[in-house]
């Protein structure tokens, strides 16, 4: 899912607990002589059996859904991609548009995962690790992204209504979407779940969909990374296309599927060095573009973005495609888990990406925008 940085807090994941009451209640013992229990021992034997239905009958009334909270970010700005040459702009196939450093007091804030930005450039909705909605609104400054207003938190919910992280679905890594609709990928289980978003809003309940079966034999913790919804009109339209971090084929390339198309199908993604996938992006041309990231104790965090024609896409394909940029830790990068794209009014094509910082005190959650060169 994630690199293991030093200095990450470390340890299990939520704890699975029991509880084992000994209540110690005891009925005195019969009056000695007579032939039935004395009053006693009847107002004992009533007290015991109402003290033992009384969990059935005194359940409390179940809670209603944590209602999406407003929360406060702070943007602190990124002027450059290379702090050694900040008049640098391009990089690769793609121009730096600007990039913001985002901080906040809510303890929920951080760990985001994967991220949807509407075509209009501004209005956003991610993902966390641990199973809460990021919404809010991108501020610009010209073209460049200057602050978060008006976001707001909540629990991904279960189709029970109850927090999806409760059971233990709380590693959401991937978001794909379809106008009102919303696809969520959840690493820990191997599962994707829909959810009606445009309807119910933050409160609406995930629905698991089926998957292929090779998805749900993905190894631990190296589940699916990439999740995109193919719109009409491009080649594989009304696909969902589904990418594992580093589930990996005979051939060691990265497991890749295609849900809803002509009935589960299978390809491959070509791994070059040591990159894992952790997100992708359809762009209106057809291409997918697919956000890749390494990670070693000696150099650190390493980006890359490759672009794969969609036409190449099929059952049994391994694909590959040219890299639009590839960064290490001397740029402004961190651990860039997320990857989405929109048309600027210009024309432009606009890729936003997002860090997940591991809720660690020595990583980051940034913003970064670029845009394509030749869009």
């Amino acid at each position: 899912m994630k690199p293991v940085i030093p200095g990450r807090p470390t340890g299990p994941g939520p704890e699975s607990i029991t509880t084992n009451r000994d209540y110690g209640f005891r009925a005195p013992p019969p009056a000695q002589g007579r032939g039935r229990p004395g009053n006693d021992a009847v107002a004992a034997v009533v007290i015991l059996l109402s003290l033992l239905t009384l969990p059935a009958s005194a359940d409390p009334t179940p809670r209603a859904p944590e209602p999406p909270l407003k929360i406060e970010v702070q943007a602190k700005p990124i002027a450059a991609f290379e702090p050694r040459d900040p008049s640098r702009v391009r990089f690769g196939a793609l121009i730096y548009r600007g990039g913001i450093e985002l901080t906040s007091s809510y303890r929920e804030f951080g760990g985001i995962s994967a991220i949807r930005v509407a075509a209009d450039g501004a209005q956003f909705l991610a993902v966390t690790d641990k199973g809460r909605w990021l919404r809010a609104r991108i501020v610009y400054d010209g073209t460049r992204p200057a602050r978060i207003v008006d976001a707001e938190m909540a629990p991904v919910l279960g189709p029970d209504g109850k927090a999806l992280a409760a059971r233990g679905w709380y590693d959401t890594e991937s978001i794909a979407q379809d106008n009102g609709i919303v696809w969520l990928g959840i690493e820990r289980v191997n599962r994707i779940v829909r959810l009606d978003v445009g309807r119910q809003g933050l409160l609406a309940r995930a629905q698991p969909i089926p998957v292929p079966p090779g998805i749900r034999q993905l190894p631990n913790n190296k589940g699916l990374e990439c999740l995109e919804y193919v719109p009409a009109g491009l080649p594989l339209a009304r696909t969902l296309i589904a990418i594992s971090e580093r589930g990996l084929d005979e051939n060691g390339n990265i497991k890749g599927f295609l849900i809803g198309h002509s009935g589960p199908e299978e390809f491959s993604v070509r791994r070059i060095g040591d990159f894992d996938v952790s997100d992708c992006a359809v762009t209106p041309k057809g291409d997918l573009l697919v956000l890749e990231r390494s990670f070693s104790r000696l150099k650190g965090v390493g980006m890359r973005i490759r672009r794969v024609p969609l036409t190449s896409i099929a059952h049994g394909a391994t694909v590959d495609g040219p890299a639009l940029i590839e960064a290490d830790m001397s740029y402004q990068i961190d651990n860039m888990e997320g990857l989405s794209v929109h048309r600027a009014p210009s024309g432009e094509l606009v890729l936003t990406l997002i860090s997940d910082d591991n809720f660690s005190i020595i990583q980051r959650t940034i913003l970064l925008q670029f845009t394509l060169a030749d869009p």
